[in-house]
């Protein structure tokens, strides 16, 4: 058989809902930019799915202009970032974040997770602070890079902790959706929205053709954001492309209802493997799965799949296996059937 991916969650196309409003709203004639009927539905539909009429949202193509215009807006030149070391920003981004003049203080994960103590040891290393830099935005990932989600005690301990030592808090929701659907999750949207000064909801890896939505809860972060994302390229005439697959996607509940088949899969997974007896490099909590399996097997899977080799140990290695929002179930049968 042709391959089947198991590789990310980003390989279809996008939801089929998506396409058919883009199909019949083509030759509809709206205002440029975000003063068109769609946008202005999208912002709608996400301030009441988070509970804040007074956040202000914006949509931008990926993960990483995301994070490169939220955080550098936001920051003075001598401003730093504290991130795990396992974060997309540290090791996925071509030091995009660098390159607009800001440090990341990196600081070792607890299973992919930051917490208030390793926080505190960033805080402790500026002992001069006229000749060092000055944190001031703390970065953190729900689903982390690994899979692991934050509960909601641990966010409202990091939460606590900046707004307590004048930092903020940013979220990266590259994978939110699988995060807030996980079956050991404790968070709302809305909670979240609550908890963190800025964050970004996924659509690139899940649903849609392209987006993400930056979403702005403090007010000291709001000001002059459309100038920045006019410089980074990011202000389109066009920008209902952006906007309509956000309106589809939270105008009814397709959002979390895409998110819940995510992870159904990646648990099914998990539990097939788990059940022939196989580890895993930490607890499977969302759609990024990673067994530990042995390099003959691997071998004889890479003829039928694709994944990634993510470390490897002797005679064994650790994969990642990532569910979609579009995985079909007998692939994931067929998958365990080779196991």
């Amino acid at each position: 058989m042709e391959k089947y991916s198991f590789k990310n969650d980003y390989s279809e196309w996008c939801h089929e809902n998506i396409l058919k409003t883009m199909m019949t709203s083509n030759l509809e004639q709206h205002e440029w930019y975000w003063h068109d009927y769609y946008s202005e539905k999208a912002r709608e539909f996400i301030r009441k799915k988070i509970g804040n009429k007074n956040s202000d949202v914006y949509f931008v193509s990926g993960g990483t202009q995301a994070n490169l215009i939220s955080i550098s807006a936001v920051l003075k030149h001598h401003e730093a970032i504290i991130a795990v070391k396992t974060s997309h920003i540290s090791l996925r981004e071509a030091w995009a974040i660098e390159a607009t003049w800001h440090m990341i203080i990196n600081k070792q994960d607890d299973n992919g997770k930051l917490t208030v103590a390793k926080i505190q040891e960033a805080l402790d290393i500026i002992t001069m602070p006229d000749h060092m830099v000055r944190p001031k935005l703390v970065f953190i990932s729900n689903s982390t890079e690994i899979g692991s989600i934050y509960k909601k005690k641990e966010l409202e301990e990091i939460s606590f902790f900046c707004k307590k030592n004048n930092l903020y808090l940013y979220l990266d929701g590259a994978r939110l959706g699988s995060a807030l659907t996980a079956p050991e999750n404790d968070m709302t949207l809305e909670d979240l929205s609550n908890l963190v000064d800025m964050f970004y909801i996924w659509g690139t890896k899940n649903w849609a053709l392209l987006w993400e939505a930056i979403v702005i809860n403090n007010n000291k972060m709001k000001e002059d954001f459309r100038f920045h994302l006019k410089q980074k390229w990011a202000l389109l005439a066009k920008w209902r492309l952006l906007w309509i697959q956000f309106y589809e996607l939270f105008r009814e509940n397709l959002f979390f209802e895409l998110a819940l088949h995510i992870n159904d899969m990646a648990i099914k997974l998990a539990n097939g493997i788990k059940e022939k007896w196989y580890e895993f490099m930490l607890k499977p909590e969302s759609n990024q799965i990673f067994p530990i399996l042995p390099n003959e097997l691997i071998k004889k899977l890479e003829k039928h799949f694709n994944f990634y080799v993510w470390e490897k140990r002797e005679g064994s290695s650790v994969v990642r296996l990532v569910t979609s929002w579009a995985t079909r179930e007998d692939m994931v049968d067929k998958f365990l059937s080779e196991i």
